[in-house]
């Protein structure tokens, strides 16, 4: 038996065993693929690379499913190894990839997202003789404290009084909440809030569009929680029927936003000695909480406001009081990717359809992305894309396409950036390694390849780079979907297939199961950690 399927018997054998697999039907190594309608090609890479990828995927948790499977020399496009490459199939978060390169190129590095206070009346005795009017240009990154420093601006103005209303003006984006074919269910879910150009996020993962639940225990067993909201909003209403257990019994509390609704409704219970729990839930009206934010910034800067928050556009010649400037693109893009965060992708497509066209709407910045797609060499006429983040069922991408733009983006001046920005395999800083730092640990991968996961129900992706043993660098992807049971485990085997894979095999070390360990942790329910707000 070859080194090479050493490496992959042994990763099989430690990620089944991880996942509750059986280490049998994996071990007799199948002659033909347990995916019945694939066919396999080494086109012109190893023959030894070829059947150690075949054997992976001869997983019986590929029966019946659909996968998709580019490799690729990341220098010159060579192919190395092609499975089904032109099938397409629902992505997940490797679309991440197209918007956050899309947005890289059309936007620039640079780019930045403005936030406005402004006003169509005079200041006069500290008294603002207008409205004040907050404009939003899509930032998805505000914290409370951003909203709480534009109300200092304004104080440092000579404002005390605002005689009108604080007027939220969302207008940069068009009024289309969630994207094309995002399931109803999701809607309470952190990762499916309200895309609009004025939003607030609760903590500098930029979670934006939501709110932080925290529960504490009651004084004692038999009484209330203790609810509390990060930031102070009335975006949502709480409804606390939760009770406090006795010290040692665990916490079993679900916080939920209904749907279609402003109410969250906590639930269950909290032992007494617990400590605070936290869940984030989506607000249904993002830029009114906005504006909720700045009147309580405003108030805590000694700036009274006479009328209430309202909703509406800024006039024509309304002067500049304030301001705000995001942090840049390239910034950005390490908790974009790092942690597959779906709603800077949104933010990001309308931002692009607005810069480009004057029209900050899904359609708009969709054709900037498919734009930039067709100009790197990938064929759009056979995919499908329906957002920026893959949380879209309509979403249809291959191997193939994932693998052309992997290969054209090296060529981008941009490129060194917008790597860095993608997680690493088995680093286990949170920035790092982000949704992969789990994932492939103490293997020839850990540390060495740069990939975008991908997860729903039913599908699993993962797509970068890595280097061989041979110091030569690939490029792959791997998309799987319809399956039962999970296959994700097979995507780390590829991982560490290719990073163990030398031309000169018999000078590289045999690498086997048991050194190999429990490399991967994928959690409850094998979901990937950015489902579970547990990157």
């Amino acid at each position: 038996m070859s080194r090479l399927t050493n490496v992959v018997l042994g990763l099989t054998t430690a990620a089944l065993t991880a996942t509750g697999g059986h280490l049998a039907a994996t071990a007799q190594a199948p002659t033909a693929p347990a995916a019945q309608t694939q066919t396999a090609s080494t086109a012109q890479g190893s023959e030894e690379l070829g059947a150690a990828i075949d054997t992976i995927l001869a997983d019986p948790r590929f029966q019946g499913s659909m996968v998709s499977v580019a490799v690729r020399d990341a220098g010159t496009g060579e192919p190395l190894y092609e499975r089904d490459v032109d099938r397409r199939l629902n992505p997940a978060s490797n679309m991440k990839l197209f918007s956050s390169a899309a947005a890289m190129d059309a936007l620039g590095p640079d780019y930045r997202f403005g936030t406005d206070l402004l006003a169509d009346g005079v200041v006069r005795g500290g008294n603002l003789k207008s409205d004040l009017y907050l404009r939003g240009g899509g930032d998805p990154t505000l914290l409370a404290d951003d909203y709480r420093e534009l109300a200092r601006q304004l104080a440092a103005a000579g404002v005390d009084r605002v005689e009108g209303d604080v007027v939220a003006d969302d207008s940069f984006f068009d009024d289309v909440p969630l994207a094309t074919a995002w399931s109803w269910d999701d809607e309470p879910f952190y990762y499916s809030a309200v895309t609009s150009a004025l939003t607030v996020a609760p903590d500098t993962d930029y979670d934006s569009g939501t709110v932080i639940v925290r529960t504490q225990p009651g004084g004692a067993a038999g009484d209330q929680p203790v609810v509390s909201l990060q930031p102070q909003t009335d975006a949502v209403r709480v409804d606390n029927r939760a009770t406090t257990g006795p010290a040692g019994s665990g916490t079993d509390l679900t916080v939920e936003r209904e749907h279609a609704s402003d109410r969250v409704v906590v639930t269950g219970s909290i032992a007494a000695d617990a400590s605070t729990n936290s869940e984030w839930v989506t607000v249904p009206e993002p830029t009114a909480y906005a504006g909720d934010v700045l009147a309580r910034a405003l108030d805590a800067e000694g700036i009274r406001l006479s009328g209430r928050v309202e909703q509406g556009r800024t006039p024509q010649g309304a002067r500049v009081l304030a301001s705000h400037q995001s942090m840049s693109l390239q910034e950005l893009l390490t908790p974009f990717m790092k942690l597959s965060n779906n709603m800077h992708a949104e933010a990001l497509v309308k931002t692009m359809g607005r810069e480009a066209t004057g029209t900050g709407s899904w359609g708009a910045g969709l054709d900037v992305v498919r734009a930039y797609a067709q100009r790197v060499g990938v064929d759009t006429s056979s995919l499908r894309i329906s957002d920026g983040s893959g949380l879209s069922r309509f979403d249809l991408l291959s191997a193939d396409h994932i693998a052309d733009l992997l290969t054209a983006v090296r060529a981008e001046p941009w490129f060194q950036a917008w790597f860095g920005a993608l997680p690493v395999a088995g680093n286990p800083d949170r920035f790092t390694g982000g949704t992969l730092r789990s994932r492939m640990r103490n293997t020839p991968a850990a540390d060495n390849l740069h990939g975008k996961t991908g997860s729903m129900t039913s599908v699993t992706a993962l797509s970068g780079y890595v280097t061989n043993a041979d110091g030569r660098e690939l490029v792959f992807s791997m998309v799987s979907n319809n399956f039962l049971q999970s296959p994700r485990s097979a995507e780390d085997a590829l991982g560490v297939t290719l990073a163990s894979w030398s031309e000169d095999d018999a000078e590289a070390p045999t690498v086997s199961s048991r050194s190999l360990g429990r490399s991967t942790d994928y959690g409850p329910a094998d979901l990937e950690c950015s489902w579970a707000k547990a990157c």
